[in-house]
């Protein structure tokens, strides 16, 4: 079968498809003949080396850490009644030490994972839009916990047009809060006005801050969910109203945002970083996704996928991301 490999870390030149044995299912397992994979900025940090005491990811490698496809096959211990049915699933292994599993093995044609990662595709709904929820699902509805989207509030949404910032636009709006959406480019902010933002600003330009605040009446956004980091999360810090919540969980920009502890409890902001989030165990972000797919399903909710790309231009899919030039979520289709 067919992967994209990693054999050495660097630029995205290393990615290079070629033809590797087919996956067998181990005990616990199944294999997805894969349709579709989806393509993180994790994916881009990992291929250059970046995050190995987290992420010890060995060489050479295959990247991705989720697909949808259908069951093909399955391991001993396995219900065989999987086989046939189209699926989402996390991809990877865990690591033995921290028990976070590692982001391998999504960019191929089939995979194997184990049948606990399983999640079915509901009746109507695109694969390719299924999967494009598998991640940044899970992530909207534990950001919608912690931010509390209240009717009439100011809430500023920075990186609005990535996978999980467009998913938050939309359940804030669906919550009845006024939506600010921060986002590079016009290309980018008209994305963010067609999921329903009452307005939005262009945090590559000076000054976008301060449009926030007078946008907000002056006072800032009740709540700020920051999925840039680095200095633009830490400049959307600026922009949260005293006595309101930041929660950063995003690192578009090679970071998390580092925000000042002490202006945060002078201000009375309260401040939620990723691993703060409640509920975010594996099984629980599982159910999280089963319900994000249903809403989907329902049109409640609508991923924005901007480019589909076969596996021999993975290479394509990650410059795109780390150039900032995609728009809405890209995948890889087989």
């Amino acid at each position: 079968m067919r992967a994209v490999r990693v054999r050495e870390f660097g630029g995205p030149a290393v990615l290079a498809t070629e033809e590797v044995p087919d996956p067998v299912a181990a005990p616990g397992e199944v294999v997805i003949d894969v349709t579709a994979a989806d393509i993180l900025f994790l994916d881009t940090l990992l291929r250059r080396g970046w995050g190995q005491d987290f992420f010890p990811v060995p060489l050479p490698y295959t990247p991705g850490s989720g697909v949808a496809g259908t069951v093909s096959s399955v391991g001993e211990g396995v219900d065989a009644a999987w086989i046939g049915t189209r699926v989402i699933a996390e991809t990877g292994r865990g690591n033995p030490g921290s028990g976070q599993i590692i982001p391998t093995d999504g960019y191929a044609e089939r995979t194997a994972t184990p049948e606990e990662r399983l999640i079915r595709v509901p009746d109507g709904l695109d694969p390719t839009h299924a999967v494009s929820l598998l991640h940044d699902g899970a992530m909207a509805k534990l950001l919608e916990g912690a931010a509390r989207f209240e009717p009439g509030t100011w809430v500023l949404v920075a990186a609005a047009a990535g996978g999980a910032g467009s998913l938050v636009v939309q359940l804030a709006r669906a919550a009845g809060a006024h939506v600010v959406g921060a986002a590079r480019g016009e290309r980018k902010l008209d994305l963010v006005r067609s999921l329903g933002a009452d307005a939005t600003v262009d945090y590559s330009k000076p000054g976008w801050v301060e449009e926030v605040r007078a946008l907000t009446g002056g006072e800032g956004a009740r709540v700020v969910l920051d999925g840039a980091g680095g200095d633009l999360g830490a400049a959307a810090f600026g922009a949260v109203a005293d006595g309101g919540r930041f929660i950063s969980y995003g690192t578009a920009s090679g970071s998390f945002a580092a925000v000042d502890e002490e202006e945060a409890e002078r201000r009375k902001v309260t401040v939620t970083g990723l691993l703060d989030l409640e509920g975010n165990s594996p099984s629980h972000k599982r159910e999280l996704t089963r319900g994000v797919l249903e809403l989907a399903a329902e049109g409640r909710v609508t991923p924005r996928i901007g480019t589909t790309l076969p596996l021999e231009r993975a290479a394509e899919a990650h410059a795109g991301l780390e150039e900032r030039t995609s728009v809405g979520k890209t995948l890889l289709v087989v």
